[in-house]
């Protein structure tokens, strides 16, 4: 990709991200606690929702250099004695982040294809032959269905996390908790000295890619 589909790129994280950390707060809600809502965290706007870091300056290292970008936004506050059943709903929240990127993709995806279909593709050569609006569903498309996947991993801080912790045996939990500050260090290392993270994700991109233009 060239600097401008690059930057198509990125714009699609940021707004991923937001609306990723906007459905935590979105079902919080619905499951009786409005502390994301007192906060000011349940809107577009994404301001309130930025990490300095996470949002903004780590995907667009990772973005422009080629590597798989990922990224985070400020956690949406939930407080889970307000939850009407804490455990379950709990799992419910954690999961509704990966949830709504799967299904931004799957929207995205099926735009990309009908777009994709009623256009000229006998002259499509190199993703920059792609309309601008082929390249901006597909890009939507992937960076939702990257991050989706990224948040499952069980590696603190992630979604998969917070969702491993509700299976983990109780004896295994003060384990856990030691381990938990170190989660970002995993993270950095899976993404910069390994290749883990490209494997894993590859024979996702390869299948979306195929449903999109195959």
């Amino acid at each position: 990709m060239g600097l401008g589909e690059r930057a198509v790129f990125f714009a699609c994280l940021i707004a991923a991200i937001i609306l990723h950390e906007l459905s935590h707060g979105l079902v919080a809600l619905r499951l009786g606690d409005d502390t994301a809502k007192r906060a000011g965290r349940l809107t577009l706007n994404p301001l309130p929702h930025i990490d300095p870091f996470g949002s903004l300056i780590l995907p667009a290292m990772l973005a422009f250099a080629g590597f798989p970008a990922f990224g985070w936004a400020k956690p949406v506050p939930v407080n889970p004695s307000r939850l009407r059943n804490p455990r379950r709903d709990m799992l419910l929240v954690g999961l509704a982040g990966p949830g709504s990127n799967f299904t931004l993709m799957a929207l995205a995806a099926v735009a990309a294809r009908a777009v994709a279909r009623g256009a000229d593709s006998y002259a499509w050569t190199t993703w920059s032959d792609l309309p601008l609006m082929v390249q901006v569903l597909i890009g939507f498309a992937l960076v939702n269905l990257l991050l989706g996947l990224f948040n499952l991993l069980p590696i603190p801080p992630l979604d998969g996390s917070s969702l491993f912790e509700r299976v983990l045996p109780a004896r295994w939990l003060p384990r856990w908790y030691r381990f938990r500050p170190y989660g970002i260090l995993v993270l950095f290392l899976l993404a910069f000295s390994t290749n883990v993270l490209g494997r894993f994700f590859s024979p996702f991109e390869e299948a979306l890619f195929r449903f999109i233009l195959g």
